[in-house]
């Protein structure tokens, strides 16, 4: 179970390379083919066929990833709640086991009762994997001030640094002036970045580039900046395009610079190329943050010099969260109301982010970088290293090689007993990154080639000449098929179609 549908088709692909197939595209009315060892769902289909999921979880392993997307209270977290309660096995992932809100967790134990500290039964943080090796890389936070104006929502006109006291209703408006495409705050940290990325692509020329921008107009905005001063046709992912998961999927096996994001590269998804980001977002939740760090993060055998570097506005929140993110943080129920208790007054770097208000009459005026007196390979910024309380350590040779794990066999599958697994586990054929699904849809692509030959050269119909070929297979639906079954109906259209005198490619 995972939260969107681009990791569905990553789970898959990741499964396949350990002789695991999984139906990313299952739905409850088609159900699960005999030949598939499993399927991935988002919690979104958890909610609605939490019916259908809870039979096939009876007996079942299930595994929530990034389970923190699911909350008791809300529809997301009462559907896996009702799918999943009676799953013979759970495994929950989270790479940021914590929420915004106060809503506990499903299925997670908590110090007391529905309330208090998350309770794991293993954790495994970002300082800990730094200090093995070969896990995660160091990663490197360039801060960039700078002098913004802009008018704001009462019709004020205002200028102020990321140093200056602020109120804090002002602080959004500073964040988004610094980052308007029109001013030259952006664009210069843009070109500091994309120097980075040019020196980094010199000994790893497939290293790529992330900007997490604020909406769709902004991150053409960005595309364009980067064309017309780079040369860069970065690619764009949006969270409303149909193809944006096609996007990230082509960028991550490719090689070209920038990929630039709005609420697309979130938790999980895996391009372990990126090397440098860009965070260009007005959102400023430490969930938020460490997701975007965590794209950035990910270690790439082979290489032994890996840091990555996040660029940054000095916003005080995010300036908090860079010295945070190597910490280990639970998720703590009511932690709010007990600082509130203790302190008098919440702490406003820990309280949930509110919607702008009265933005109508918000303009960004003008942006541009302040030069600091402290510089890292040419480039000017406020702070360029890990938080400063944690060593960086130093990675071996032999940990960028990765770790053998020796797996027996898969089970046979129902339907297959020709052998077709190799001694690996792996069935013969299936490669790296080629899924059953994705065997399914070519051999559904071949049976169709032949009833179009046949209708063309029989003068029969396609419904007509489709149900006999499922007759002829055993097919009651050709979605539900085996790749056996799906084998068979070729087979039988082929002699068709040389009883009718012709033969299909």
């Amino acid at each position: 179970v995972v939260p969107t549908a681009h990791l569905k088709a990553q789970w898959s692909l990741a499964a396949a390379n350990f002789g695991l197939h999984l139906d990313p595209a299952w739905t409850a009315e088609v159900g699960m083919p005999g030949d598939m060892h499993g399927i991935v769902v988002t919690y979104a289909q958890a909610s609605s066929s939490d019916r259908a999921l809870k039979r096939l979880a009876a007996d079942g392993f299930v595994i929530l990833d990034e389970i923190h997307h699911a909350a008791t209270d809300r529809s997301w977290g009462d559907g896996v709640d009702n799918a999943f309660s009676d799953a013979a096995h759970r495994l929950l992932l989270s790479g940021t086991p914590f929420r915004s809100d106060d809503m506990a967790i499903p299925f997670v134990t908590y110090s007391f009762g529905d309330y208090g500290d998350a309770i794991a039964d293993y954790e495994y943080g970002y300082g800990e994997a730094l200090e093995d090796g070969g896990v995660v890389r160091p990663v490197f936070f360039p801060r960039f001030d700078g002098h913004m104006e802009w008018i704001n929502s009462d019709g004020d006109q205002m200028e102020a640094t990321f140093e200056d006291d602020l109120s804090k209703k002002e602080w959004g408006a500073r964040l988004r002036t610094a980052l308007s495409v029109d001013g030259q705050w952006l664009p210069t940290v843009l070109d500091h970045s994309h120097r980075r990325l040019t020196e980094i692509r010199e000994t790893q020329p497939e290293a790529g580039g992330l900007v997490i921008a604020i909406d769709h107009e902004h991150a053409r905005g960005i595309a364009d900046l980067l064309r017309t001063k780079h040369g860069v046709n970065a690619r764009v992912a949006l969270s409303d395009d149909p193809s944006a998961s096609d996007v990230i999927s082509n960028f991550a096996s490719g090689d070209e610079e920038w990929i630039i994001a709005v609420r697309m590269i979130s938790e999980g998804v895996d391009i372990p190329r990126l090397r440098v980001a860009v965070f260009a977002s007005t959102t400023t939740t430490a969930l938020f943050f460490r997701q975007a760090v965590g794209r950035i993060a990910r270690w790439m055998p082979g290489l032994t010099d890996q840091k990555a570097f996040m660029y940054l506005p000095d916003d005080l929140r995010l300036r908090s969260h860079a010295t945070t993110v190597a910490q280990q943080r639970r998720h703590s129920i009511g932690a709010r109301t007990r600082r509130q208790a203790e302190d008098g007054e919440l702490d406003p770097l820990r309280q949930p982010v509110q919607a702008e208000e009265q933005m109508s009459l918000f303009a960004a005026v003008s942006s541009s970088v302040l030069s600091q007196t402290e510089t890292t390979a040419g480039t000017a910024v406020i702070g360029d290293g890990l938080d400063p309380d944690e060593p960086v350590y130093a990675v071996r040779a032999e940990d960028t090689i990765g770790f053998s794990i020796s797996l027996p066999p898969p089970p046979p599958l129902p339907g297959r007993n020709d052998g077709a697994a190799g001694g690996d586990g792996v069935p013969a054929g299936l490669g790296a990154l080629r899924t059953r699904r994705a065997q399914k849809a070519e051999m559904r692509e071949r049976n169709a080639d032949r009833v179009r030959t046949i209708v063309h050269m029989g003068g029969l119909g396609h419904a007509q000449v489709n149900r006999e070929l499922n007759r002829l297979a055993g097919i009651d639906r050709i979605d539900d098929a085996t790749i056996a079954q799906l084998e068979a109906r070729v087979t039988h259209a082929q002699a068709w179609i040389d009883r009718l005198g012709g033969r299909a490619s």
